[in-house]
């Protein structure tokens, strides 16, 4: 029992302090907001006014078991578990999209007794460590001219867009974009010679276009009404009573706040207004009550989280490393970009969790279980230093 906990302080004190306080301030806070957010919807559903803190408590406290578990092992040990998650999970998004019920819209949700959780939200790590690790073991064959590299960029293609595809399907387009987007970050960055990511893209749009035909011509559309209404995202309140109504309720919050806001838990919008207040659009609630000037340090606090991981992915002692760090910083830009793009009116509103703040188990799990794997390559670096 001594031996194990002297080895999580030692694996605590080996890890980045600026992410690790970083993080913890912003979980703290976005639990914190979550009782206040969630105080409409917990009166409305005859429940606790702690009871969405606590099931987030318990979801944030199982993504620090498996994060704990994660920092344990070597990142050159991940193959094996990398494989059986990403088999795991893909067998799951195929069923749910065969057999799966529509839940918030999407077909991606998966009920244990009372805990609704959606298993593309763990897809994201998983496909950033194969990526990962498939870049470190095939870089050397892929820089090499004088051999094909057909086969080792198909593999690659396969493990980056199945599950996009499939979410699409399932017609979670949020999940999808993101997925989407961090795979394309990582593949331009990836190893792969310039002229065969060139000719990867156009076989990838090729391919796109050909499958769009192929649904347009078996169901006679390519995206749902429901999806295609999001793009109509000008303008909003002045579609107030079709379909701009959450988003206008949001612009409100955040001029109600003003520079110094109406104080903690005193959000008008939160009561029947705007639904479901500490998920999707839980900044808006934020920025009513903090205010401006206290809500941009969230964003000071964000760009500290991603530069933290940049910096460590350009320090990272192995190939794979750099990969799986840059990877999370995608993945966590891209939920910040999607969720805000979304509230502020500058791209669809697709209902993804803002890292951190959001209430939502199975992100909060995906998140923790990122920032493990970032805190492990830096561990490995900081000992590979050391040991020199």
């Amino acid at each position: 029992m001594k031996k194990t906990v002297r080895s999580i302080f030692q694996l605590v004190a080996d890890m980045d302090k600026g992410l690790l306080i970083s993080t913890i301030i912003l979980f703290s806070f976005g639990l914190l907001n979550i009782v206040t957010a969630s105080s409409s919807e917990a009166t409305a559903n005859n429940t606790s006014l702690y009871y969405f803190f606590y099931q987030q408590l318990k979801m944030i406290f199982l993504g620090v078991v498996a994060g704990i578990f994660i920092l344990n092992i070597d990142t050159k040990k991940y193959p094996p578990f990398a494989v059986l998650g990403f088999v795991t999970i893909g067998f799951i998004l195929f069923y749910l999209s065969l057999y799966g019920s529509d839940y918030r819209g999407s077909r991606n949700w998966i009920k244990i007794g009372p805990v609704r959780f959606q298993p593309s939200e763990f897809a994201k790590p998983v496909v950033i460590v194969c990526l990962s690790l498939m870049f470190e073991k095939y870089a050397a064959k892929l820089r090499n001219r004088k051999i094909p590299h057909t086969d080792l960029i198909a593999k690659i293609l396969i493990v980056g867009l199945l599950f996009p595809v499939i979410i699409f399907l399932q017609k979670d387009f949020g999940t999808m974009f993101i997925l989407l987007m961090t795979f394309g970050i990582l593949f331009l960055a990836s190893p792969i010679l310039r002229l065969d990511k060139v000719r990867a893209i156009g076989i990838m749009i090729f391919v796109a276009v050909l499958g769009a035909f192929g649904m347009y011509m078996g169901k006679g559309y390519i995206l749902s009404a429901e999806q295609l209404d999001r793009f109509d995202f000008f303008n909003p309140c002045q579609k107030y009573e079709t379909g701009g109504y959450q988003i206008c309720n949001g612009y409100i919050a955040i001029n109600d706040g003003g520079i110094w806001g109406l104080g903690p838990g005193k959000s008008k919008q939160k009561y029947s207004y705007i639904p479901e207040p500490h998920t999707d659009s839980v900044f808006a609630i934020i920025a009513e009550e903090y205010g401006f000037l206290k809500s941009t340090l969230i964003f000071l606090l964000y760009l500290y989280v991603l530069k933290r991981i940049i910096n460590l992915a350009c320090k990272a002692s192995t190939l794979r490393g750099r990969y799986m760090c840059l990877g999370v910083a995608t993945y966590i830009f891209m939920h910040i970009l999607v969720n805000l793009g979304g509230l502020f009116g500058v791209m669809p509103l697709t209902g993804v969790p803002l890292p951190f703040l959001s209430y939502g188990g199975s992100f909060a799990i995906s998140l923790i279980v990122s920032l493990a794997i970032v805190q492990r390559v830096h561990i490995e670096t900081k000992r590979q230093k050391i040991f020199k």
